[in-house]
């Protein structure tokens, strides 16, 4: 069982990310980690179904996404990641949106993805959206048509072990995006990928950058590198969310998990453009994971925020940059670029207005 205090406190960020405004509401609400009313996947289904029952279907989605948060530990968070899966559906089906599914083959395990802009014959290069292990597609998934207008090929895709990707993840969870590039290739140039890959598969996409050449560029946030899987004190300060999602994804615990370490020349090996969003109170990931990228690759930007993990505070300027950073990474010079640098700076001026207060 979950300690409902860490529990409130990490959701928030998903929470604003999916535009959920009420949520302090619901999280009133909620005293326990159990079942029913009171607990936390009770009153986020509750709310859910409430949506549903108003025919809004992409909110209900939204609210069944935080009642499976932080994993599917259990036959009711398990309950309603299915129900997310299938008022996305809905809202999809029924909206006109250009957002399809998409099932593949991977390690011969089938994969549920959703793309926009897939095409035999259009040749756009690819966009891979991929989340934490906390979060899945379904959160992602509203922002495709985003980067189809920008005029490329998105998929988003669960981090292996997550909501419809039965891959396992592992140490050798990083062939998984390989795999996932081998089956769109006669839909996308998948030689221009690029990796919007936030936290752990950011890890996941910058040790695929390593072997596949495919991959052009890497955007990501919080993400661990080194010293998280290294660091045993660092380890034993991590919040017990993350110790237990982990176990729960891994089958182990985090001192398990030390030879998943990027290697330092190996980093230093890459030959492509890495933008990182990084908080300066980061109780996940160390600071040493952002000093040993700036020592070891040689194309990186970092946007900083005086925040906690995944910057909460920052959720509207943390998307504007890492897509301005997409747009740089491709060389894109129209009218977008300057229109999300000015969207950027607006954005950047109110969060630190807002801090100030």
């Amino acid at each position: 069982m979950n300690s409902v205090e860490e529990l409130k406190r990490f959701v928030a960020v998903h929470a604003k990310g999916q535009q959920i405004p009420d949520f302090d509401r619901v999280l009133d609400r909620i005293t326990t980690d159990g079942e029913g009313p009171g607990s936390w996947t009770g009153e986020w289904c509750t709310e859910a179904e409430r949506l549903e029952d108003e025919g809004r279907d992409l909110e209900a989605c939204r609210h069944f996404i935080m009642a499976r948060f932080p994993f599917t530990g259990t036959p009711a968070r398990l309950a309603a990641a299915e129900r997310s899966v299938a008022a996305f559906e809905r809202w999809r089906a029924g909206s006109g949106q250009d957002i399809h599914r998409l099932e593949v083959e991977i390690e011969g395990r089938k994969v549920g993805c959703w793309q926009s802009g897939l095409s035999a014959t259009a040749g756009r290069p690819l966009l891979v959206l991929m989340g934490g292990n906390v979060s899945v597609k379904e959160q992602w998934a509203p922002a495709l048509p985003v980067f189809r207008r920008l005029g490329m090929a998105a998929i988003v895709v669960d981090l292996p072990g997550i909501g419809e990707n039965p891959v396992p993840y592992d140490e050798k969870s990083h062939r998984f995006l390989s795999g996932l590039l081998d089956a769109v290739a006669d839909r996308a140039d998948v030689t221009r990928t690029y990796a919007l890959a936030l936290s752990f598969s950011g890890h996941l996409a910058l040790r695929c950058a390593m072997d596949d050449a495919r991959i052009r560029g890497v955007i990501t946030a919080g993400a661990p590198i080194s010293e998280f899987f290294t660091d045993a004190g660092w380890q034993r300060g991590v919040p017990q969310i993350t110790v237990d999602t982990m176990a729960h994804l891994t089958g182990t615990d985090l001192a398990g998990l030390r030879h998943w370490a990027l290697p330092t020349e190996r980093l230093a090996a890459l030959d492509i453009p890495v933008a990182y969003v990084a908080s300066t109170r980061d109780e996940i990931v160390p600071r040493a994971d952002v000093r040993l990228l700036h020592r070891h690759v040689r194309q990186l930007r970092v946007l900083e925020h005086d925040d906690v993990h995944a910057a909460p505070g920052h959720v509207e300027e943390s998307k504007l940059w890492s897509a301005l950073s997409l747009l740089r990474m491709r060389k894109v010079l129209g009218p977008q670029r300057p229109a999300l640098g000015l969207l950027y700076t607006l954005a950047r001026l109110r969060a630190r207005s807002t801090s100030a207060l």
